[in-house]
């Protein structure tokens, strides 16, 4: 009987497949596994290993080592760039349709350049010259992205002055990029002094809708103290200060007597003990005075009412 000749043991090979142990032949080895990820993370590995080495030479020899820091930021950003890592977009978040173009003009951030080369402090400091902008946060989104992260200064009223028109914020700062002529919504504030203190003022009056549908604009007397200048003529005087307890008698008058719907020349609120009520001249008088102006009709008395 011819000698049978057995095969070794075998052992499970990592692909499923079997090899001998001992003494059996190899078979022919095949082609290698492919790696996990391609250039972009051997890129990542090796600009990794960069930043490593730097931050080990940092160590050892102390602060020497921050003249490198230049040019180990410059290689890093040169491998990601070659990986791909390049500006492809500039995204402005936080901010209104307005402004978005002075922010993305005055971020500069050019298209194509090395996303890890793009120097955030210095687009955050140019970004935050906008007058649009209160403050920015500028971050890197890989792989292609510059986010602009902004809170943006909310438009308290249009202030007009000396001829001049500007948008104004609730610090009284002017947003010299806003349009006055794209917030005609927005309250009209008038005179020197109104936009530091128009946001004392507003909000009393912007909680009454009767009111606040009349309103023309709320003028600044002497930098001390406001009028409000309603659409048909008509005139409130408001004192220096207790402007919410002022407003709260021109309420109460409003709710007896409809006052705001019948029409006056001035309504005096200056005396916190007295409103004093100018009615309008009638249409007929006026007519009259126009034709002879050399015997004028006294005007109408006003109305005192104790509060």
């Amino acid at each position: 009987m011819p000698a049978m000749k057995r095969d070794g043991p075998k052992v499970a090979r990592p692909n499923g497949g079997t090899a001998p142990a001992r003494g059996g032949r190899r078979p022919a080895p095949g082609p290698a596994p492919r790696g996990f990820g391609g250039r972009p993370r051997l890129v990542l590995a090796a600009a990794g290993a960069v930043v490593v080495a730097a931050v080990g030479l940092t160590l050892a020899t102390g602060g020497r080592a921050r003249a490198l820091q230049v040019g180990v930021n410059t290689a890093v950003a040169g491998q990601l760039a070659r990986a791909g890592f390049r500006v492809a977009n500039v995204e402005v978040e936080g901010a209104s349709r307005f402004s978005v173009p002075y922010i993305v003009r005055a971020a500069a951030v050019e298209h194509g350049a090395p996303l890890m080369g793009v120097d955030l402090k210095a687009v955050r400091e140019r970004v935050q010259q906008v007058g649009w902008v209160k403050s920015v946060r500028i971050l890197r989104l890989l792989p292609d992205t510059v986010v602009l992260a902004v809170s943006e200064r909310p438009r308290l009223a249009v202030w007009q002055d000396q001829g001049q028109s500007h948008v104004v914020d609730p610090d009284g700062q002017v947003i010299p990029e806003a349009d006055p002529g794209l917030f005609v919504d927005l309250p009209l504030i008038v005179g020197a002094g109104a936009p530091q203190a128009a946001n004392g003022v507003l909000p009393l009056v912007q909680t009454r809708p009767r009111l606040m549908s009349r309103l023309e604009a709320l003028v600044r007397v002497d930098q001390r103290r406001w009028d409000l200048r309603l659409k048909d003529g008509s005139l409130i005087q408001l004192p220096a200060v207790g402007e919410d307890a002022a407003l709260i008698q021109l309420d109460q008058l409003d709710q007896k007597n409809r006052l705001l719907d019948l029409g006056f020349a001035r309504i005096d609120l200056r005396d916190p003990e007295m409103v004093i009520v100018r009615p309008r001249q009638p249409a007929a008088t006026q007519s009259a005075q126009a034709q002879t102006p050399h015997t004028p009709s006294a005007p109408p008395a006003p109305t005192a009412a104790k509060t």
